[in-house]
């Protein structure tokens, strides 16, 4: 686990120095999604504290007893009935994608006085199967955001499986950027190195990390 965890680690240190970046502006996530207890102590003990989970229940479950000194990312979708849990649960949710969603989040956000981190999922492929905005309507979502008092820290991407990745990620780039925004979630285990090319500010790998899960 150590190792796989190094190997990953060099190789965003490779890629964020040819960029002419430092690896230290890119944070690894490991996707702990559906990983049994004794991987995650295991990845605990490398000295790695951020992780992504897909599932707010699942979370729950999984982080109870392991939260101290840990930042949590929800990198799934966050259906509105869980706004609750989520906000109490996560450091950081990177996938706010809708009106209603936003909405539910600014009003708990007033009601508890949290403050996680937020970031808008922009389905880059408009894919019909994917969650995320649609590119064209990112800036208006994001003025929809600002509105109803959210700060929202920057923008997330998953890209097509069957396109190459580097175009998705440019794009991200450039709606983030005259958005004022500076931080950008994209690149998972087969393409994290392209995407801290493309500036990257975090990497969500998990089977690089972890290996391939049962």
């Amino acid at each position: 686990m150590a190792q796989a965890r190094l190997s990953v680690l060099d190789a965003v240190a490779a890629a964020a120095k040819a960029a002419g970046r430092e690896p230290a502006d890119v944070t690894l996530v490991a996707v702990s999604k559906q990983q049994p207890d004794e991987k995650i102590d295991a990845m605990l003990a490398t000295g790695q504290h951020v992780f992504g989970e897909n599932r707010v229940q699942e979370a729950q479950g999984r982080w109870e007893a392991r939260r101290a000194g840990v930042e949590l990312r929800l990198i799934g979708p966050l259906q509105t009935n869980k706004v609750k849990e989520a906000v109490a649960l996560f450091d950081v949710i990177e996938t706010v994608d809708r009106e209603k969603l936003a909405r539910a989040l600014a009003d708990e956000l007033a009601r508890t006085g949290r403050r996680p981190r937020l970031y808008v999922q922009v389905n880059t492929g408009e894919e019909p199967q994917k969650a995320g905005v649609a590119p064209a309507e990112t800036d208006a979502f994001l003025a929809l955001c600002r509105e109803l008092g959210l700060t929202i820290e920057g923008l997330m991407c998953i890209p097509p499986e069957a396109e190459p990745a580097g175009p998705h990620f440019a794009l991200l780039a450039r709606i983030a950027a005259r958005n004022g925004l500076s931080k950008l979630s994209m690149g998972m285990s087969a393409d994290y190195e392209t995407a801290v090319r493309f500036g990257a500010t975090s990497v969500r790998v998990g089977s690089a990390l972890f290996g391939a899960r049962g």
